[in-house]
């Protein structure tokens, strides 16, 4: 499937608090995600208490270490919610 990629405020907001070498590796993974976000060396994962949150499925992917993206798909459209460490999990 083709995607469409877009990411919320919050994604930006979250970015901007990464540190470099967070950003470095984000930026590395990207071509991967937008590839196909459930590329299996991404290891997406469904986060049940967000998705009961937003009322949507809302899935995480391993970025490096502790590093995780949280997004969900609208249609043909994935949206990038958030992106920081398993905190990030708690909404």
């Amino acid at each position: 499937m083709n995607y469409r990629f877009r990411a919320a405020k919050t994604f930006w907001r979250s970015w901007s608090r990464l540190s470099e070498a967070q950003q470095r590796a984000a930026r590395q993974a990207f071509p991967i995600f937008k590839a196909n976000p459930f590329d299996p060396r991404l290891r997406a994962h469904k986060i049940h208490r967000l998705s009961a949150q937003y009322g949507r499925t809302i899935f995480a992917v391993d970025i490096a270490g502790d590093l995780r993206a949280t997004f969900y798909v609208e249609g043909e459209t994935v949206w990038s919610v958030s992106i920081g460490t398993h905190d990030l999990y708690k909404g």
